[in-house]
């Protein structure tokens, strides 16, 4: 099992966007000094819900300031880039970085973003496919042609080619962050794990893992790619020495940003959109992920894995807040929570 942080750079009501950003940096730093494998790397733009507008630039910082951490995107929204431009960044990082970058990407949402991009929503409701098809041929062959409705272009080398880093990985990783049966479907067909939403329980988070090999096996992929394909489950996760003290944490805390950060969002066409409701939300996440103790944290991460069959966890550690809050948070996972997963 591998435990990572989930790093969204929320901005918090009262919070300055660059102390968003320094918690960022610094769940990231402490997260290798206390021995978790990895952080995953939020991206949005133009709200508060999370400040980071690029998460492969931030992700080369952050290689540059660790030595051993892995470092993932969590997600880089293919709809709102060139996918020949994020896969040379991506190709980039797994050179340079020893292959200690995972590329995640995603399909995002109907946002203002795809406006001022200019990608139109055509990219979001249509364009995801071709794009992910085009980005996987750019990270995996020496030379790429398109000739696809949205992208057309004679062929042109691949450079730098990710085969040559010095790993045992062709290229860096992919996972695919995936909420419908449909992007399930595209993410196995060419064996990418899946990352899943913290929004999501243990059964469903079964049920897509099942999909997931169901249509992995339709493709013709190899059974020890399906058997050890490592997906991704994204949560929260905040320690207290009582589990109340922990609860009373997030929902000091979390209720305010999400309600500033989701409201923020717009949409590119004006439809109507629904938002939860942030204190319900905020307990249903406590109920859902390792929220408590350290032995409970331990006990739900096991029990999530045994239930799915997942074996990666992006967890969101910053929901105090607080800088020193989560660099306390980070250092408990891994000194008080890991050594009952190893």
């Amino acid at each position: 099992m591998r435990v990572g942080s989930f790093v969204l750079a929320a901005q918090f009501p009262g919070q300055g966007q660059g102390e968003a950003l320094h918690r960022a940096v610094r769940t990231a730093e402490v997260a290798e000094e206390a021995g978790l494998d990895a952080v995953w790397l939020a991206e949005h733009h133009f709200v508060p819900y999370g400040t980071c507008p690029s998460a492969v630039t931030l992700a080369a910082l952050l290689l540059g300031r660790t030595r051993r951490l892995r470092v993932g995107t969590a997600v880089s929204v293919l709809p709102t880039v060139h996918p020949v431009a994020l896969g040379e960044q991506a190709a980039l990082l797994h050179v340079t970085s020893g292959g200690r970058f995972t590329l995640g990407v995603g399909r995002g949402g109907p946002w203002v973003d795809l406006e001022v991009f200019g990608s139109g929503l055509e990219a979001y409701e249509h364009g995801f496919p071709e794009s992910l098809e085009l980005l996987m041929r750019w990270l995996r062959e020496p030379a790429v042609s398109a000739s696809g409705p949205r992208f057309s272009f004679r062929e042109v080398p691949v450079v730098p080619r990710p085969s040559e880093a010095l790993t045992e990985a062709p290229g860096p990783e992919v996972v695919v962050a995936c909420t419908s049966p449909a992007s399930v479907r595209l993410a196995a067909e060419r064996g990418l794990a899946m990352l899943l939403g913290m929004h999501v329980g243990d059964e469903e988070k079964a049920e897509m893992v099942a999909l997931w090999r169901q249509h992995a096996r339709a493709a013709g992929r190899p059974a020890e790619e399906i058997l050890g394909a490592a997906h991704v489950s994204a949560g929260v996760c905040q320690i207290a020495d009582r589990r109340t003290d922990a609860v009373e944490t997030l929902t000091k805390a979390m209720p305010g940003w999400l309600k500033q950060g989701l409201e923020a969002h717009t949409t590119v066409d004006g439809r109507s959109r629904s938002m939860r409701d942030p204190l319900a939300y905020t307990e249903l996440l406590c109920g859902l992920h390792p929220v408590g103790t350290p032995r409970l944290c331990a006990d739900r991460l096991a029990a999530t894995s045994e239930r799915t069959g997942i074996s990666r966890f992006a967890l969101l550690t910053e929901g105090s807040g607080d800088l020193a809050a989560t660099e306390e948070n980070v250092r408990r996972l891994g000194a008080e929570v890991l050594p009952h997963l190893r």
